[in-house]
């Protein structure tokens, strides 16, 4: 009698791991396909740092504001990425129709986003590279590193947190579809003012500056000036303090993004919907 086999199924992290490397595949490809697009994403935004810096410098500020500038420059590369890809991206998957697709296949959306987010990183990663290169010739910036391990540690932990709120964000976009775009709109200039992209964000004192830290972008901005630049300014908390903030902040925004994928899995498999009911 001839017996039948039938393929192991994968193993979950093993399966979770090559759907990442399967996501983030596209996205480095595609982000570096066309060469224009590195004109648009970094040349484009540095326009609004050289901006700021001569504005500074006619005020007469001191040299390392030409830092902040060029510093929040280069992560604002990051949060419009996290805006327009990650938060957006179930919302363009269902209008061209691979959100069916995602929603059958295997693994879950949170390895399939995580994937997104990590090719979305490292193709933002030259933008960012390329707008502090650029920015730091042009204006002789000299940064003084203070400790490598913590740089590194803080800008890891800002990624993820601002991945992790960008996730959570693309499951808000299922749910209200059109209405959440002018939200989007509406708030991508006041989150810059917020962070402190461009100032000491101190500068806006300690009640709003603490109600920004919310915002990962804000801690992790002040933390990498902490470690990189010198100067008199006054930063918002100690880089220890932020550190720990990050990480709670990273930890809380992937286990909100893993449950709020959990439930647009279960509305989409049970219900058969991707909205919420009192809508």
């Amino acid at each position: 009698m001839a017996s039948s086999t039938s393929p192991r199924p994968a193993h979950p992290l093993r399966l979770g791991l090559m759907t990442l490397i399967g996501r983030a595949y596209p996205r480095l490809i595609a982000g570096n396909r066309e060469p224009d697009w590195l004109f648009y994403e970094a040349t484009l935004p540095l326009l609004r740092v050289i901006a700021f810096v001569l504005v500074y410098r006619a005020l007469g500020a001191p040299p390392e504001y030409t830092g902040f500038v060029i510093l929040g420059g280069a992560m604002m590369a990051f949060w419009a990425n996290v805006l327009w890809s990650m938060a957006g991206q179930l919302h363009w998957e269902r209008q061209s129709g691979n959100l069916e697709l995602y929603l059958m296949a295997p693994p879950s959306l949170l390895w399939i986003l995580a994937g997104m987010a990590f090719g979305g990183m490292l193709t933002t990663l030259t933008r960012a590279i390329f707008i502090t290169l650029l920015g730091t010739v042009i204006f002789g910036v000299t940064y003084q590193i203070t400790s490598v391990p913590l740089l590194a540690a803080v800008f890891l932990l800002t990624l993820i947190a601002l991945y992790g709120l960008g996730s959570m964000l693309a499951s808000l976009y299922l749910f209200y579809n059109r209405e959440v775009w002018a939200v989007q709109e509406m708030i991508q200039e006041p989150v810059a003012l917020v962070t402190g992209m461009y100032f000491p964000v101190r500068t806006l004192g300690g009640l709003a500056g603490s109600l920004a830290s919310l915002i990962p972008m804000t801690l992790g901005l002040d933390a990498m000036r902490q470690l990189t630049l010198g100067g008199q300014w006054i930063p918002l908390l100690s880089v220890p303090v932020e550190i720990a903030l990050l990480a709670i902040l990273a930890v809380g925004f992937v286990a909100g993004a893993a449950w709020s994928l959990r439930v647009i899995e279960r509305l989409a498999k049970i219900e058969g919907r991707l909205s919420l009911k009192w809508q």
